[in-house]
């Protein structure tokens, strides 16, 4: 049966009444019929997609549906990010379609985003007819295998009696636990069949039984360590987020007066205004971030798993700690860093009794750990290394500047989507995340093209929001397209292109670790009209034009005088989508670094400057 909210740290879709009676008494329906209605049961309220010839027979019954709004995309990867960000948005499951073949395919990357992100989404496919599977038939592709490594978990439907079952269990399956993708492969055949419709069904899912209670002597002795440490550290994963404990992390973080981190993927869990909070780490963290973990005695990773974005060369990571591992996956636990502490459980329910632990520690023989030296060289490291920029002396916008006037000038509640490359980095770093689920953005894919469509979905999902895409240029160019949807179902983002002329972040590696060798990443440029990487000439495409042919409000800025009106105007405009193509400096650079497969203990605040920690008694 469903797991409750208090057991996973998120709502589960329950069933809904229907003229006062919560079972629905079967009906004679098709199958495409009972599958608008399941959706309906379960709480699906938007669904990201393309008609096509497999999944046709379910779009004729959505014209008779009053719960289920279809969102037209312009592409199926739009779909299947729209979907991720009305998930990040919401706390609920986003749900996308397509048809068979090449439909479902554009669905892969946006489902191993998912994947990695561990993101809850149903994604509902048409199939060629039963029959018919296995013999290369029209827009045949096995959806289920291609997809078998990047699901939690996936169904092929060949029974339109199956198919209420069915999606409860993909639901169920998609929130709970880890939250993950699934998908629902259905033929076109059992849409069209006559069957039986009635709800709830009857669910049917033999050993999946996620662990959502910590063991309470494993808590015990984690709260032991804590309370033993001398330079403890938290370092906070997106699974913080998924349990919605950002209010119990709060409360364990000041009991403890330990200093926290929090991962690209859990920012806003723990307020960056937080006097504890010493930003991000890892390849781009923060200095004192990156530092207090190499030298930390004790890790506790709260929904965190080890990425080697965050660990940097994983046999020289904080060799000095020993770590407790809290995940509800246990696949997670021990899986690139060994666990002194392993815990299995959700992380609302850790930390919850964690702070139960601690403060029963506290009250023994006053066992509260001193962490005067700790936080001594904590705050001596970054407040010699904060984060920063120069601004070009040419008098050209910089990119960190743009951004961090977008993050102070949003309204409050703002929701940011970031695109993947150099722009994702300075969004992470010079906007103030305060709440959850107001920075989405592709941690584990990296996948180009994910802020405007997922802006559309976290839009979709919580209108009342503004809703900012923090975009590169080259990102931009993958799917921008789906602002023609934006401005055809009122859905009314932000887009900030910042436009450097080129593929930034590639071009930063070329100039660092390829002798500024700058092989096709200039963007607006055909071959022999750039010079050494310096772009010249008209930027193609046009993207004030291009936003204005796609519906929206085009607006440009390239001079730093006009920067707070350019966007002042933006903010004011809530009719239509807004793109502004902020022109920026090409040269800047995203730091501090950790050069890919170095030591964390390289890390550089900017070029050519290693930090000095000074020595450390207990190094």
């Amino acid at each position: 049966m469903p797991m409750t909210e208090q057991a996973t740290g998120v709502p589960h879709p329950q069933p809904r009444a229907r003229n006062g009676q919560q079972f629905v008494t079967a009906e004679d329906v098709t199958g495409a019929q009972s599958l608008i209605r399941s959706l309906e049961e379960v709480g699906a309220d938007v669904v990201f997609g393309i008609p096509g010839g497999a999944i046709l027979p379910a779009y004729d019954p959505m014209m008779d549906s009053s719960r289920v709004r279809h969102v037209l995309v312009r592409h199926e990867q739009g779909a299947g990010h729209a979907a991720t960000g009305y998930a990040q948005a919401t706390g609920k499951v986003g749900v996308c379609m397509a048809t068979s073949g090449p439909g479902a395919t554009n669905l892969v990357t946006p489902i191993a985003d998912a994947h990695m992100d561990s993101v809850p989404l149903v994604a509902i496919t048409g199939q060629v007819a039963s029959k018919a599977i296995g013999t290369d038939a029209f827009q045949e592709a096995d959806i289920c295998g291609i997809t078998m490594p990047i699901t939690k978990h996936n169904w092929l439907v060949t029974d339109a009696d199956e198919i209420p079952r069915t999606i409860a269990e993909a639901f169920h399956v998609a929130l709970t636990g880890r939250p993950g993708p699934v998908l629902v492969d259905i033929a076109k055949d059992a849409l069209q069949a006559r069957t039986r419709f009635s709800w709830p069904p009857q669910t049917d899912l033999p050993g999946y039984r996620p662990v959502t209670k910590p063991h309470a002597k494993q808590i015990r002795e984690a709260a032991r360590l804590i309370t033993q440490a001398r330079r403890p550290v938290l370092y906070v994963g997106g699974g913080v987020l998924k349990a919605r404990a950002s209010a119990e992390l709060q409360v364990l973080a000041e009991l403890t007066g330990a200093p926290v981190t929090t991962t690209l993927m859990a920012l806003g869990a723990f307020p960056d205004g937080h006097p504890q909070h010493l930003g991000m780490p890892g390849m781009h963290g923060t200095v004192a971030a990156v530092t207090a973990l190499q030298k930390a005695d004790l890790i506790v990773a709260l929904g965190a798993r080890f990425d080697d974005r965050v660990t940097g060369r994983l046999d020289s990571f904080a060799p000095l700690a020993k770590v407790v591992h809290a995940d509800i996956d246990p696949a997670e636990i021990g899986k690139n860093r060994l666990a002194d502490v392993p815990i299995v459980g959700d992380a609302r329910e850790v930390i919850t009794d964690l702070v139960t632990a601690v403060r029963a520690e506290h009250a023994t023989d006053g066992r509260v750990g001193d962490l005067a030296a700790w936080w001594a060289d904590l705050d001596r490291w970054r407040t010699t290394y904060p984060l920063g920029y120069d601004l070009p002396s040419d008098g050209s916008l910089s990119p960190q500047q743009v951004i961090e006037r977008i993050g102070q000038l949003a309204p409050r509640g703002t929701v940011f989507a970031a695109g993947v490359g150099q722009h994702q980095m300075w969004a992470s770093h010079f906007i103030q995340y305060e709440e959850p689920a107001t920075w989405l953005n592709s941690g584990g894919a990296g996948t180009m093209g994910y802020a405007v469509p997922v802006a559309m979905g976290a839009k979709a999902g919580r209108p009342e929001r503004t809703v900012w895409a923090i975009d590169g240029d080259g990102c931009f160019q993958m799917t921008n397209q789906e602002l023609v949807t934006c401005a055809l179902n009122d859905i009314p983002i932000k887009v900030a292109i910042i436009n450097n002329g080129a593929l930034g972040m590639v071009r930063q590696w070329q100039t660092l670790f390829y002798n500024q060798r700058y092989s096709n990443t200039v963007l607006h440029s055909g071959p022999g009209e750039a010079d050494e990487g310096k772009p010249t000439g008209t930027r193609v495409p046009d993207f004030v034009k291009l936003a204005e042919a796609m519906g929206c409000v085009g607006l440009r800025c390239d001079d730093p005088a006009q920067l707070d009106a350019v966007i002042e105007k933006a903010n004011a405009i809530n009719d239509r989508p807004v793109v502004v193509d902020f022109v920026v400096h090409e040269d800047a650079m995203v730091w501090p670094m950790v050069a890919a497969g170095t030591s964390n203990d390289e890390v550089m605040a900017a070029r050519g400057v290693r930090p000095d920690f000074g020595d450390n008694e207990d190094d």
